[in-house]
């Protein structure tokens, strides 16, 4: 009996042992799952604080088709990172070009490529990066009942042929003509495509110096016509079809649609810090929504293209 009694007390003793040693194990199973988990939490802190450790200031100016998925993107990248601070002007392609090729900015917008405005030396040192896609549309005054024109009926207008819409049947009223300064990608791009390199009648069109001006003319002025950007295009002017096709996303990306452009940031050499930050920023999918809700086209959508 006092032989039973004591194989039972090893037994209960060497069972209570393997309790607390199988309760050890746990504990330290545990407390290493937690030290990892925290080293892990530590490390996406570490990184995410390091996205956003990019600062410094930078200068953008250009084209003003291009200044607003520009500033909106500035925004958003700014309200990521809190000690960068961006700067967006329009002034036109021309104006961005030239500024960037002096370094008076850091990166300049342009509607068109360099070398169609810089000389050659010139436009070798700069790097371009295309950001978008952009179509523009004629645009004329709501009232004027034409909905439709034919490329050769936009260059009589626009070199000073045509004087009434009622020669294009429309109502009996003065064609007035606005325009973009010679500086004005916009203009390039719209001589280029939609009247086949024809020059504009000089002197009997009034000049306005940004898109957002042009479309307040039109709006404005009875019997007007110009062009615009289609991220600039609302319900207080009126868009025109070409030849019978719309100015559409869908008639640009397939190539039935002639009147678009890239959007380009040129650099003076291959951008660094701050300018090649937000340059990845603005080529990234996390700004794609905003181009195309802003109504330019990705890159990526295209299924044409087009070289200088």
């Amino acid at each position: 009996m006092k032989a039973s009694k004591k194989i039972f007390a090893v037994i209960a003793i060497l069972l209570i042992g393997l309790l607390v040693l199988a309760g050890c194990r746990s504990q330290n199973n545990s407390s290493g799952s937690s030290g990892n988990s925290n080293q892990k939490q530590s490390q996406e802190q570490s990184n995410s604080k390091s996205n956003s450790n990019v600062s410094g200031t930078l200068t953008i100016a250009g084209s003003t088709a291009l200044q607003p998925l520009v500033e909106q993107a500035a925004n958003q990248f700014m309200s990521k990172n809190p000690s960068a601070q961006i700067t967006v002007q329009g002034g036109g392609s021309g104006k961005g070009l030239s500024m960037v090729a002096d370094g008076s900015v850091n990166i300049g917008d342009s509607d068109i490529f360099a070398e169609e405005k810089l000389d050659a030396n010139t436009a070798k040192q700069l790097v371009d990066h295309k950001v978008a896609v952009v179509g523009f549309a004629t645009v004329v005054n709501p009232k004027i009942t034409v909905d439709n024109l034919t490329k050769q009926q936009l260059i009589d207008i626009f070199t000073g042929k045509i004087k009434n819409w009622k020669e294009v049947g429309g109502p009996d009223q003065k064609v007035v003509v606005i325009n973009r300064p010679t500086s004005s990608g916009t203009r390039a791009t719209f001589k280029k495509y939609a009247l086949d390199g024809k020059e504009e009648a000089q002197g009997l069109a009034l000049t306005e110096d940004s898109s957002g001006a042009v479309r307040k003319a039109v709006a404005d002025t009875p019997g007007a016509i110009s062009y615009l950007a289609l991220s600039y295009v609302d319900n207080s002017v009126k868009a025109l079809k070409l030849d019978g096709v719309e100015p559409t996303v869908e008639n640009i990306t397939s190539g039935k649609y002639p009147i678009w452009s890239y959007e380009h940031m040129y650099t003076k050499g291959e951008p660094t810090g701050l300018a090649k930050a937000f340059l990845d920023y603005m080529m990234s999918s996390e700004v794609t929504p905003l181009v195309k809700q802003m109504g330019y086209i990705p890159i990526s959508d295209m299924k044409v293209s087009r070289d200088k």
